[in-house]
């Protein structure tokens, strides 16, 4: 995940055609903010009520499904080191802030130790982390690819490892090593942001998709979300924008002021595989004297960092978002652990998505779902 703003997920291209039957009625819009006004009419009948259904129970701000209820005691006297791909990724310093709010509750000790966003920077402090002989170790944010003989050493000296987007699924890992790594599913994350397009538009939209295919990760995300799309016959994929999330300040506003040439009125919607890109769309879509409600309304298939979130609540060039419980998952974090320390496996919790509009965010700046500070308390014994 790249530093300030930035969390690495995305995707390329598959592009995907379907023909279904023609005749969607245009109607109230999904989340917050106003459907576009079009001439055509699309006809996905069956995917635009799917994704709408999909859509109510992303924007529910009572998840109706929380951490899990039951688990170990608290394992008195650990210790922790979060090991950050950069502080400045506000997606990382969200889940640090969890996880030293989290090990307070439960009675621990944790460090923090910043990578500073480079390989050698992040290597430096995995390998600082492991001569603290902490009880166990957090991989924020990187790939352990990354410190491969770091995660070894580790290994061989009996140190947990969880990560956090550590690696691409949720759960535990064989190769490399990972007790569990917390994230949602990307699968999950992909496939709600074009349901979120789908029923927005109410099945026919003009879409760009603004991905980085140099990260797998993210490229994987992009091809998921050109194939949901692609259910809805009348969600038309106008271009995919490949532009490396390093590059985007440089980038974006160029190929947004192209694509305004290109697509005056088709470009209706935009999915990103990362809330930045609208950060840096938002000058060339203001210099075209856009509305920052209107077209094209954009959501974020990312972390949902607090810009996003005070763009989504301003009406200014971002409608929607789809973020991570960061808070939650510092706390999931530690649960985790205090699990390997038991002698027990790993919880198998996955966060819901959740897609946070103007509608439903209360005015905050990010996702904090309600009742799990609460229930792993008591799961604790607090």
């Amino acid at each position: 995940m790249p530093a300030n703003r930035r969390s690495a997920q995305g995707v390329a291209v598959l592009l995907v055609a379907a023909a279904v039957l023609t005749g969607c009625e245009r109607g109230a819009s999904t989340g917050g903010a106003p459907s576009p006004t079009r001439t055509a009419t699309a006809g996905c009948p069956a995917a635009l009520a799917r994704a709408e259904a999909a859509v109510r129970q992303a924007e529910r701000t009572d998840p109706g499904r929380g951490v899990p209820a039951s688990g170990p005691r608290a394992v008195p006297g650990k210790s922790l080191v979060f090991v950050a791909q950069t502080m400045t990724n506000p997606g990382v310093a969200g889940v640090a802030q969890g996880l030293r709010e989290a090990a307070k509750a439960i009675g621990w000790n944790v460090r923090v130790i910043d990578g500073q966003g480079t390989p050698a920077g992040i290597q430096a402090a995995f390998s600082e982390a492991i001569a603290l002989r902490p009880s166990g170790i957090v991989i924020a944010g990187f790939d352990p690819l990354l410190t491969s003989a770091q995660v070894a050493r580790a290994t061989a000296e009996h140190i947990p490892l969880v990560g956090w987007h550590a690696v691409a699924a949720p759960g535990p890992s064989k190769d490399p090593e990972l007790f569990t790594n917390v994230t949602t599913r990307v699968e999950d994350v992909a496939r709600i942001s074009a349901d979120w397009v789908i029923a927005h538009s109410h099945g026919d939209a003009g879409v760009v998709v603004f991905t980085d295919a140099s990260i797998p990760f993210a490229r994987n995300k992009s091809d998921l979300i050109e194939k949901e799309l692609a259910t809805c016959a009348g969600t038309r994929i106008l271009a995919v924008e490949n532009i490396p999330l390093s590059d985007t300040s440089s980038r974006t506003p160029r190929e947004v002021s192209s694509l305004l040439s290109r697509f005056p009125q088709e470009w209706t919607h935009s999915v990103a595989i990362n809330d930045v890109y609208f950060a840096d769309a938002a000058p060339a879509l203001r210099a075209a004297r856009r509305r920052g409600a209107a077209a094209p309304f954009n959501i974020g298939a990312g972390d949902g960092d607090p810009s996003a979130f005070q763009r989504i609540n301003s009406g200014q060039f971002q409608a929607a978002t789809v973020p991570e419980a960061l808070s939650e998952q510092g706390w999931q974090i530690v649960d985790e652990f205090n699990r390997a320390f038991s002698g027990e496996p790993p919880s198998g919790y996955v966060a819901p998505v959740h897609i946070a509009t103007a509608a439903n965010s209360g005015g905050l700046t990010t996702w904090d779902p309600p009742g799990y500070r609460e229930t792993y308390r008591k799961v604790w014994g607090g």
